[in-house]
């Protein structure tokens, strides 16, 4: 047990959107197996917030605040897991937004702001700490996609972020054919319904409440997912037991790609 539980120690792993949600699970989880994180979102007292919850002490979670859409924001995020720990081994592209919105009501701002976090965040801040990993000997690099990018849903049209995330799954395989040679691996995990404060942006308490329990059953596995469902994959890419995977989009969906299962 106390192997398993040691799996990252010493390693350094960088998360967006680790502020909340899946993002600050994850950096629980890999804190309590003995990493040292960088965690980054766009929300500073957020990530304080989030920063001193989980480390006291201040030595093992540093955060940097911005958008890892810009290219200036994703190298001064690599730029702090150097300084402060020496490097980077383990990339997790967490951030995301989601808002279900009819096709004819996209807006261009809508279509920036995609494309902003779910490809320019990734794609920048891949390119800033990949020079850190070949200098570590390699390292690893988990997306957080979507099934929404896999399938399409007539109750929740998503093109604008369906379309980004599709773009990230397929940055995720080319990025692991380039760089398999540096023993460098890229997967993703592509989740279906989360239960996330991400859907808090756009529904109320009293709508949330209302609402997500109808997913339920849209799920083959009879429920909706919670963040440790997506933690527990996006640990098992990061680490050794992966070690012969590479270029995968692992759907943790509850088995809704599986096919379906409702008439």
């Amino acid at each position: 047990m106390n192997s398993i539980n040691k799996e990252f120690e010493n390693k350094i792993a960088l998360i967006t959107g680790g502020g909340t949600g899946i993002g600050k699970v994850t950096t629980r989880a890999l804190l309590n197996q003995g990493a040292n994180i960088v965690i980054n979102g766009r929300r500073e007292n957020t990530l304080q917030a989030t920063a001193q919850e989980l480390d006291p002490s201040g030595k093992r979670v540093a955060w940097v605040a911005g958008d890892a859409g810009l290219k200036s924001t994703a190298q001064k995020i690599a730029a702090t897991a150097q300084e402060r720990f020496g490097g980077v081994d383990i990339l997790i592209n967490n951030a995301g937004i989601f808002k279900p919105t009819p096709f004819l009501e996209h807006t261009e701002a809508d279509v920036d702001a995609y494309v902003g976090v779910s490809i320019k965040g990734p794609f920048f801040i891949a390119q800033a700490v990949i020079p850190q990993m070949i200098k570590r000997g390699g390292g690893s690099i988990v997306n957080v996609g979507s099934m929404w990018a896999l399938i399409a849903l007539n109750a929740t049209p998503s093109s604008a972020y369906s379309a980004s995330k599709a773009a990230l799954h397929a940055l995720t395989r080319n990025l692991a054919i380039e760089f398999c040679a540096n023993k460098i691996r890229v997967n993703a995990v592509a989740p279906a319904v989360v239960e996330t404060p991400v859907y808090d942006t756009f529904l109320t308490a009293e709508q949330r409440a209302e609402i997500l329990p109808t997913f339920n059953e849209f799920h083959p596995l009879g429920r909706n997912g919670q963040p440790n469902d997506i933690v527990e994959s996006i640990l098992f890419l990061a680490g050794s037991r992966a070690d012969w995977i590479t270029g995968v989009v692992l759907p943790v969906d509850g088995g809704v790609t599986s096919g379906r299962h409702q008439s």
